[in-house]
């Protein structure tokens, strides 16, 4: 598709020094229907995913190209914070809101159990590979991926997976008939109406 971007989740991700990860999610505005960031796993894997601003990533032949250094990526934010919730009865006025960051798991000799929650800004929602997507009368498939204007970060179009409601290789929705973002997508036509999309050309990661 000329003149867009095409982020597939799980597509290789490289720094302008190296291979960095890949694209686990991605995270929208749902008012503005524009992608602010991509989630990145690194490819350590004790390290914690990568909240990339959408400004410093390209892509080119399925690949996603970040306009930084492999160092500049490692200290860009956490996209998951693991936090240690103490047991109740364990610490002495201790409320069940209080929170105790891992690794300081000592704190007056509490108990309890990690817990790890996403980082992502405020309003915004992510899309991963797999969520449902629902036509006005029923389920049609899952995402694979989005496809976005490369100058305004708007999303143009939702890429079903491989596999979907009519095994038809490539389904890419519009945006504009998407209604609902949020757990699932839900978009305004019906199946037959997906059907009717004319293939697009998208470059996929090799998996």
């Amino acid at each position: 598709m000329p003149g867009t971007e095409q982020f597939t989740i799980g597509a290789e991700v490289s720094c302008s020094d190296g291979a960095c990860g890949k694209l686990s999610r991605v995270v929208v505005d749902p008012v503005a229907r524009a992608v602010t960031h991509l989630i990145v796993e690194p490819r350590r894997g004790h390290e914690p995913p990568r909240l990339v601003p959408v400004g410093l990533a390209s892509s080119a032949a399925g690949e996603i190209r970040l306009d930084c250094t492999s160092a500049e990526f490692d200290v860009l934010d956490p996209a998951e914070e693991t936090q240690f919730i103490a047991a109740d009865d364990d610490v002495p006025n201790y409320r069940p809101t209080d929170t105790v960051f891992w690794p300081h798991y000592g704190y007056r000799g509490a108990r309890g159990s990690l817990e790890t929650s996403d980082t992502i800004p405020p309003g915004e929602v992510e899309i991963k590979r797999g969520e449902d997507v629902q036509a006005s009368d029923g389920h049609i498939g899952k995402v694979d991926g989005l496809v976005i204007d490369p100058d305004s970060h708007r999303v143009t179009h939702v890429v079903l997976q491989e596999g979907h409601l009519w095994g038809r290789k490539e389904v890419a929705i519009p945006v504009t008939a998407v209604t609902r973002v949020e757990d699932h997508i839900e978009v305004s036509l019906s199946k037959q109406q997906v059907r009717d999309l004319p293939a697009i050309d998208i470059d996929r990661p090799q998996r």
